[in-house]
C-alpha cells in the first residue's frame, strides 16, 4: 500500500515519513531570498487563510450511497482496501489540492496558519505554491516548513515500505462496527511488528460497504527525534471519485524546547487526473 497510504500524513511530517511516492518540493517562480527553497512566495494578496471553510465541514461523497452495495465481512473488507490502495497506485497520475496547515505552540501562545496550492505528478514531484500566511513568523520557520521539509527529505531517502500500513508491519485485529459520520465502518485495532520510528500503535477505520479508508488514528511508538517527547495523531480520509485522499490531519505533540504543539492539516478542492489503462496482472483480486 503507496502513496499517501504508506502511513498517516502528521506521523510522516514529523518524522520524514508522509506519502509513499519519493515527493520533490519545487518552487517555479520569482524567488524571495527568505523563503525555503521549496516554497513559492505568497500571495497576500489572496483571501485570508482563516476564511477557508475547513474541508473535514464539507460533506465528501458517500460512495454507498450513489448504488446499493452489500456489507462486507471484516476480513473481506481488509482485502478490499488493499485492492483500493492497488488500485490507486497504478491510476493516479497526478492530483492538485489546496492544503491549509495551522500550527499552534499553546504554551507561548503562538499561532500561524499557511495556505498553499499543492500540485502532484507520479510519481515523485509535488509541488506547493505558497498562497498566503498569517501569525507568527516563528512558527512559520520552526514548525510549517519543517514539517514540509522533513516529507521531502523522507521521500527522497528512506524505504516507504517500511512504514506502510501493511500486514509485513503490522497485526490487524478486528474490533466491531458501528456508524462514524455517515459511514458504516469496521473497527481494526492496529500494532507494529517492530518497534521502528514512523510505525504507530492505534485504530483504522474502514467502511464496511466499500472499503475504503475512513479514518486513522494512535500514537507513534518510537519518538522520531530527540526533540519529540509523545506524538498523537488522527487523520481523516474522503472519496473523491474513485481515490481516497486525506482531508485532514490533526496531531498534538509534546517537544523538548517549544513544549506542547498542536498542528492541524486541511485539504480540499482535489482534483485528480488518472490513468485507467492497467493490466489485470498489476492489480490483485479480492
Amino acid at each position: 500500500m503507496k502513496h499517501f497510504w504508506s502511513t498517516v500524513l502528521l506521523l510522516g511530517l514529523w518524522t520524514g515519513l508522509a506519502a509513499a511516492q519519493n515527493l520533490v518540493l519545487v518552487a517555479s517562480g520569482p524567488s524571495d531570498a527568505s523563503a525555503p527553497s521549496f516554497l513559492l512566495p505568497a500571495d497576500d494578496s489572496s483571501v485570508p487563510v482563516s476564511a477557508m471553510v475547513p474541508a473535514s465541514n464539507q460533506p465528501a461523497p458517500a460512495l454507498a450511497a450513489l448504488v446499493t452495495l452489500p456489507r462486507m465481512a471484516p476480513e473481506l473488507a481488509l482485502r478490499a482496501y488493499e485492492r483500493r490502495c492497488a488500485l490507486q497506485e497504478a491510476e493516479l497520475v497526478s492530483y492538485s489540492a489546496t492544503t491549509v496547515i495551522r500550527a499552534q505552540l499553546p504554551d507561548s501562545s503562538q499561532y500561524g496558519e499557511y495556505q498553499l496550492q499543492r500540485h502532484f505528478s507520479a510519481p515523485r514531484t509535488l509541488e506547493f505554491k505558497a498562497v498566503h500566511f498569517e501569525g507568527d513568523n516563528f512558527v512559520k520557520s520552526n514548525i510549517i516548513t519543517r514539517l514540509l521539509q522533513s516529507e521531502v527529505d523522507h521521500v527522497q531517502k528512506d524505504d516507504t515500505s517500511l512504514t506502510a500500513l501493511t500486514a509485513a508491519n503490522y497485526k490487524f485485529s478486528f474490533k466491531g462496527t458501528g456508524p462514524m459520520e455517515g459511514h458504516l465502518v469496521h473497527v481494526y485495532q492496529v500494532k507494529p511488528r517492530k518497534n521502528r520510528v514512523g510505525l504507530f500503535k492505534g485504530r483504522i477505520y474502514l467502511d464496511a460497504y466499500t472499503g475504503s479508508l475512513v479514518r486513522v488514528e494512535g500514537a507513534a511508538v518510537k519518538s522520531p527525534s530527540f526533540f519529540v517527547k509523545k506524538l498523537e495523531f488522527l487523520q481523516d480520509y474522503a472519496d473523491i471519485g474513485s481515490f481516497t485522499f486525506p482531508v485532514h490531519t490533526h496531531s498534538e505533540a509534546k517537544a523538548r524546547i517549544v513544549g506542547r504543539t498542536v498542528v492541524d492539516i486541511y485539504q480540499r478542492d482535489y482534483q485528480p487526473v488518472a490513468n485507467t489503462v492497467q493490466t489485470a496482472q498489476q492489480i490483485p483480486s479480492l
